[in-house]
């Protein structure tokens, strides 16, 4: 997909936290939205899923392949995203919560060989209520990256994460993001040093 930002604009109330930003991000791929705290990156990450709505101006999403506007049905269908605010269903073991996934979304993996990637092979069934916050980011970091979807949308990816799932989510990039648009929301250069573009949210203030 390719996902074109017409003149969006975002306020809570009076206050603008975003106007008037223009933005082509092209299938294939990747870009990190960057910006001081409260700046806005989330929001902005959020309004491009289709989690909120923006406030003014207009996004288009067309096929990469130029066969026209995607329906909305189908612009759900190809996007994946892990975020620290998105819960799990605690209830759920790890498995039981990737196979009630893949009935929304098709995996591109077995479900032991996702959960064995991300280190929660010994943890499979668990429930999640169990999990210490760094192995709920390596679920997260699973469903989003396993999703079979054309898009993949992640907010601050590493949170909570100590350097063995930091090195598991930069392993995840390096095989898992071929010819997808990838948009990281972050600060931290660890999260997004491979983007191949960065947008300041400021810079649209």
């Amino acid at each position: 997909m390719n996902i074109s930002l017409q003149n969006i604009g975002k306020r809570f109330n009076r206050e603008w936290i975003f106007r008037h930003l223009h933005y082509e991000f092209v299938h294939g791929k990747s870009y990190a939205i960057t910006g001081t705290n409260g700046s806005g990156k989330s929001t902005l990450l959020q309004i491009i899923a289709g989690a909120t709505l923006h406030s003014e101006g207009e996004i288009d999403i067309k096929c990469a392949n130029g066969s026209g506007k995607l329906v909305v049905e189908k612009v759900y269908e190809n996007i994946a995203i892990a975020a620290p605010y998105l819960d799990l269903i605690e209830e759920m073991t790890a498995l039981e919560f990737l196979q009630f996934h893949s009935s929304f979304k098709a995996l591109t993996k077995p479900f032991a060989e996702i959960l064995a990637t991300v280190g929660l092979a010994n943890a499979a069934n668990k429930q999640i209520r169990y999990y210490s916050s760094g192995m709920k980011q390596r679920l997260k970091l699973a469903q989003a990256f396993f999703s079979n979807t054309t898009v993949l949308l992640l907010d601050e990816p590493t949170s909570n994460l100590d350097e063995e799932g930091i090195a598991i989510y930069q392993k995840l990039w390096s095989y898992y993001t071929t010819n997808r648009l990838v948009i990281v929301s972050s600060n931290d250069k660890v999260e997004f040093e491979k983007c191949e573009a960065v947008i300041n949210i400021v810079d649209y203030k």
